[in-house]
């Protein structure tokens, strides 16, 4: 193909190329990117064949390389250090497109846990069905230990962006029945990928009888009675645990507005 031997000021490069004019002035003032020509009279003119180039330059910085390392490799390119350049970067983005997914799927669950919050009464009980899920799961009495030393520990556990799909607790439904609510049996976290983690568990597939209370943690026990009385009067055989985990912390300013979720397993007698 022929070469382009169209040539643009430096307004004209900037405009083409999206970029501030200060920019080119830079990199021509440090010899990384600069006019094919320069007139007597001062005019200096880029070749719109530099174009290419250019972008690549962009590319590089894009992709977190320093001026100074851009600049090296441009004194003197080679096929092995562009491709040790390459190969580096492919796999930095391969990472980051994994953190972009998850910090996607968790701004996912999120909003559907917003949404759901927004047609709620203060009190809701019904019956959902759910697939099999994977939790990670710690036994700790949450209520006597330190916050700081908590969050402190599961994050070493699980990880920052685990804890980001939020911490739920974890009781024994013979403890909720007994209305025993001093030490819950653990904490749990929705996981984000698969696992083959010592502490992961499966919360088992079917119908759960779910709880939604609005309010303060104070408001729970009395919630969890109507759920035992719910599943009575409607011949229900719960079994397991109780999860709680709450759904709208981010989203609210006032605690009066906070949702517990509760999720108890009904016994499949099919």
């Amino acid at each position: 193909m022929k070469k382009s031997n169209i040539q643009l000021t430096t307004a004209q490069f900037a405009k083409l190329h999206e970029v501030n004019k200060r920019t080119l002035h830079y990199y021509d003032s440090i010899g990384l990117f600069s006019p094919n020509t320069k007139k007597d009279n001062g005019y200096r003119y880029y070749d719109l064949s530099q174009s290419i180039a250019f972008e690549y330059i962009r590319m590089l910085k894009e992709l977190n390389m320093s001026i100074e390392e851009i600049e090296a490799y441009r004194k003197n390119p080679t096929n092995d250090s562009f491709l040790k350049i390459a190969n580096s970067k492919i796999k930095e983005i391969d990472v980051e497109i994994q953190k972009l997914k998850t910090i996607k799927k968790i701004l996912q669950a999120k909003k559907d846990s917003i949404t759901l919050c927004e047609n709620l009464q203060e009190q809701t009980i019904r019956i959902e069905e759910y697939p099999s899920e994977s939790i990670l799961f710690v036994p700790i009495d949450f209520d006597e230990a330190d916050i700081s030393e908590l969050f402190v520990y599961l994050k070493d556990i699980w990880s920052m962006e685990q804890i980001r799909m939020g911490i739920g607790g974890v009781i024994s439904l013979d403890k909720v029945i007994n209305e025993d609510f001093e030490k819950y049996d653990g904490l749990y976290t929705p996981a984000l990928r698969d696992s083959s983690s010592t502490k992961k568990r499966i919360k088992p597939k079917g119908k759960y009888l779910c709880g939604y209370q609005k309010g303060t943690w104070d408001k729970l026990p009395c919630m969890y009675k109507k759920m035992i009385d719910y599943a009575k009067q409607n011949n229900l055989i719960l079994t397991g645990y109780a999860y709680e985990i709450g759904l709208n912390e981010f989203a609210i300013s006032d605690s009066a507005e906070y949702v517990t979720k509760i999720m108890i397993k009904i016994q499949d007698n099919s």
